[in-house]
């Protein structure tokens, strides 16, 4: 009995973890800035309107609600 507790505790650590490959995880989500949030005569600079791609109703958007967002673009020149 403790010979066959051994060898199932030896063929336990013996025992290789298969990695599956995963598929590339995307960090960003492509979007349009669209504006301000305002009113007729007000506007808030601290609230910004985005359009991201893929994101069509609340519950989707609601992942998205507070995170940050880098504005990025192609200059003519690097400077």
């Amino acid at each position: 009995m403790a010979g066959e507790k051994k060898q199932l505790a030896a063929g336990a650590s013996k025992k290789k973890v298969e990695k599956k490959t995963k598929q590339p995880v995307r960090l960003y989500a492509k979007g349009v800035i669209l504006g301000y949030k305002r009113s007729k005569s007000n506007s808030y600079a601290n609230c910004t309107l985005l359009k991201l791609d893929g994101v069509r109703t609340r519950e989707d958007a609601a992942w998205y609600f507070g995170k940050r967002v880098a504005y990025v673009y192609k200059a003519k020149k690097e400077v």
